[in-house]
C-alpha cells in the first residue's frame, strides 16, 4: 500500500492510497494522514481499509501534484554516521559511535516530491545526503529490537539536503540542517506488507543524470529496529514521526573537489521497492 498527500487541479488538500495511477481518496474517511497511518497499523482495522480503498473516489494522477506524505509531522529525528563507508570518507581514522548519532530537522526545511531544493544565499556549501526513512504508526516507549519493526507503518526516501559550513560551525548539526526548503521527503509512504525486509534495499542518490550514491541498507550500523529502540528509550514515538537513518559514502563533502549543489540540478532518490523521489535545485 503507497499512501500519499497531493494538491488537486483546483487546489484542494487530498490524501489517500496510490493504485494503478490514481490516488483513492481518503479524507472523508481520516482526519488527516497520520490517523490513516495509525489504522495502517492497528491489524484490526487493516482489513477494513481494503473496503474503504474500493469504495473511494479516485483522482488520476495526471490530475494531481504529489506533496510531502505529512505536511508536518510531529518529529523529524535523523541519524548521523551510520554507513561505515561514510565515516571513513569524511574522517579516515574515524570509528562508529557506540550509539546512534542524532539531531532533528524541522517540518520548514522539508519539501515534497519534485518541490524546489533551495540553496541559501549564506553559503554554496550545499550537499545531498540520500536515505532511508522510517514513518512510525504506533506509540511506542521503550520498545525493544525484536518488537521494533511492528511500530512502523512505513517507509519512504529521504534527501537530508545539508548547508556543510554551517553544519561544521560546532558540534552540533542543527543549524546546516534546517535551512528552509533544504530538504525533502516522499513521493509516498511505502507500507510494511511490501516492505517485509527494510535491511535488504539499494539506495541511490543520482545528481543531474550522475549516480554519486549507491550502498545496501544491510550496511547501516545501526538497523532500523536499533534505530526506534534506542530514540523509544528517550521519547515516546508518535504515529508520523519521522525518522531519517543516515547515508552511504558519495557525498558532495567526501568528493575531491567537493560537489556541491547547484541552481539547475535535480535530485533523485531512488529505493528499490520504494520509489524515486526528485527534486530540481533553485537559488534563494
Amino acid at each position: 500500500m503507497r499512501i500519499a498527500s497531493a494538491k488537486s487541479t483546483n487546489g484542494d488538500s487530498v490524501f489517500g492510497v496510490l493504485q494503478d495511477d490514481h490516488l483513492h481518496v481518503l479524507n472523508s474517511d481520516f482526519a488527516d494522514v497520520i490517523t490513516l497511518l495509525a489504522a495502517v497499523s492497528d491489524s484490526g482495522q487493516f482489513s477494513e481499509l481494503n473496503s474503504m480503498i474500493a469504495e473511494a473516489s479516485t483522482i488520476p494522477l495526471a490530475e494531481i501534484e504529489l506533496t510531502a506524505p505529512i505536511e508536518k509531522p510531529p518529529r523529524i529525528l535523523c541519524v548521523g554516521r551510520n554507513y561505515v563507508d561514510h565515516i571513513t570518507e569524511l574522517d579516515s581514522a574515524g570509528k562508529p559511535e557506540d550509539y546512534p548519532t542524532l539531531f532533528t530537522r524541522f517540518a520548514s526545511s522539508m519539501v515534497g516530491p519534485s518541490e524546489p531544493l533551495v540553496r541559501p544565499r549564506a553559503s554554496t556549501n550545499f550537499d545531498y545526503e540520500g536515505e532511508l526513512a522510517i514513518v512510525i504508526g504506533s506509540s511506542a516507549r521503550r520498545v525493544a529490537a525484536e518488537k521494533a519493526l511492528e511500530v512502523v507503518a512505513g517507509y519512504s526516501c529521504f534527501l537530508d539536503g545539508s548547508i556543510r559550513d554551517f553544519q561544521r560551525h560546532t558540534t552540533q548539526f542543527t543549524p546546516g540542517k534546517n535551512f528552509d526548503r533544504t530538504g525533502a521527503w516522499g513521493p509516498s509512504i511505502v507500507t510494511t506488507d511490501e516492505v517485509p525486509d527494510p535491511s535488504s534495499l539499494t539506495l541511490t542518490t543520482t545528481v543531474s543524470g550522475e549516480v554519486l550514491q549507491r550502498s545496501s541498507t544491510d550496511l547501516m550500523i545501526f538497523d532500523v529496529a536499533a534505530i526506534i529502540s534506542y530514540c523509544s528509550t528517550f521519547t515516546t514515538l508518535q504515529p508520523g514521526d519521522v525518522i531519517a537513518t543516515g547515508t552511504p559514502s558519495g557525498v558532495g563533502l567526501g568528493r575531491t573537489p567537493h560537489r556541491w549543489l547547484v541552481a539547475g540540478d535535480e535530485v533523485t532518490v531512488s529505493i528499490s521497492g520504494i520509489g524515486d523521489l526528485v527534486n530540481p535545485v533553485v537559488d534563494e
